[in-house]
């Protein structure tokens, strides 16, 4: 397995509309990352700059080459990866960091 730190400039316009496809659970049915991209989504968090980071499970070459076609490159910009390991050390990084759906993070994000 491949564990990677998924650090994205989210398009705050359209972060509402990623929301409604993660909450109708329309993107966990894609196949086959569907599942893992969600979790990895919605539990998504925020840095100071701006940027959104994640822990996400993928085997493809290039990392996330799927998972970008489908829906990343739509709702991100200047997405970068860093292999971490085992899972969860990427989201250990991330404990102390607001959740990207939180709604004074969005609004502060939106003001930059």
């Amino acid at each position: 397995m491949v564990f990677w730190l998924v650090t994205a400039k989210p398009r705050v316009e359209r972060l509402g509309e990623l929301r409604r496809r993660l909450d109708s659970r329309e993107i966990s049915r894609m196949r086959p990352f569907g599942r893992s991209l969600e979790n990895g989504l919605v539990n998504a968090r925020l840095r100071e700059d701006g940027s959104a980071l994640w822990e996400e499970e993928d085997y493809c070459v290039p990392p996330l080459a799927q998972e970008r076609a489908a829906v990343l490159d739509y709702y991100f910009d200047n997405l970068t990866v860093e292999d971490i390991g085992d899972p969860g050390q990427g989201w250990e990084k991330l404990t102390n960091l607001p959740s990207l759906w939180h709604r004074d993070v969005k609004q502060s994000t939106i003001s930059r």
